[in-house]
């Protein structure tokens, strides 16, 4: 064979490898948020239920940004970008190396720790959520309802069932009001 011929065939194939790397490209940027780097529910939840399955003492978190719509309304889009960028900078932070920590939509996100002895606790993430931030010179202020569920306290410990606990710890500590967050 000479080189034509050796390099007409290998063009396909170069073809397909391209287009490969494209598509798994699109593939992982789908299952992150464009606005904050994290994971979206699809990519986070294939992640975390395998994590939850493997470790007995994992802790599944829920955060929901309060009075999220205000900051929008009154400071604009890019505020509430600042303070979604923000919220999962300090829930990434939070986690470290022992979880991953995700976007849900809107302004809520999820957490999965896998050793909770290495993480600051959920008081310290508290504080750090609650902390104002800055945008364009301005002081926004910033409050999250947390919830959380510890894995090895549930009967069936699955993702869909810590989930599910995590968000009714998440909601009541909406209802008692801004900044107040359940144990």
């Amino acid at each position: 064979m000479d080189t034509q011929t050796i390099a007409a065939a290998g063009l396909p194939a170069l073809g397909w490898a391209l287009h490969g790397g494209l598509l798994l490209r699109r593939l992982a940027t789908a299952r992150r948020d464009p606005l904050t780097g994290l994971h979206t529910r699809a990519g986070w939840t294939t992640r975390a239920d395998h994590l939850i399955a493997k470790h007995p003492d994992a802790l599944v978190v829920l955060v929901d940004l309060d009075d999220f719509k205000a900051v929008n309304d009154t400071h604009g889009h890019a505020a509430g970008d600042a303070v979604l960028t923000a919220t999962a900078g300090r829930l990434t932070d939070w986690c470290g190396r022992h979880g991953i920590a995700a976007r849900l939509g809107g302004d809520e996100f999820a957490a999965i720790v896998t050793d909770p002895a290495h993480t600051t606790g959920l008081f310290a993430l508290r504080a750090a959520l609650a902390e104002p931030v800055t945008h364009n010179n301005q002081v926004l202020p910033v409050s999250a309802s947390v919830g959380h569920c510890h894995r090895d306290r549930l009967p069936v410990p699955s993702l869909t069932d810590a989930l599910s606990a995590a968000d009714a710890a998440m909601y009541a500590a909406k209802g008692h009001g801004r900044r107040n967050n359940t144990r």
